[in-house]
């Protein structure tokens, strides 16, 4: 297993915004469930969660200002998570979210089988 670098992602982007988005939300959703992960880290998420429907904001002087900071306590908090659970679970997870949505690694498969031909007689 390769070591992880200071400047490596844990999750590199592969595709659009929204792609990656809704990859990262099911990741996230595997670690909460996965029982390898400690469970005091999984508290970050719920946290950054119950931080957004709080009603008092922490800047909430500025108009418009108040949901860019929701906006980056829960892209932190989501990242954070991500990036402090277990590197080998967190793998395990990604590949498996990530084998059906890649066609070029399945278009390189090659099968090896027998064909019979049947007649219709």
């Amino acid at each position: 297993m390769q070591q992880k670098k200071p400047g490596d992602l844990m999750i590199p982007p592969s595709g659009g915004f929204i792609r990656d988005f809704a990859v990262r939300l099911k990741l996230i959703a595997r670690l909460m469930g996965d029982r390898r992960v400690n469970f005091l880290l999984k508290l970050l998420p719920v946290a950054t969660l119950a931080y957004l429907i709080w009603p008092i904001d922490a800047v909430a002087a500025i108009p418009g200002l108040s949901a860019l900071d929701d906006i980056a306590i829960v892209s932190l908090g989501n990242y954070l998570f991500v990036e402090l659970c277990p590197p080998n679970v967190v793998q395990e997870h990604m590949k498996e979210l990530t084998s059906n949505l890649d066609p070029e690694s399945a278009a390189d498969e090659v099968v090896d089988a027998e064909s019979t031909d049947v007649s219709d007689k």
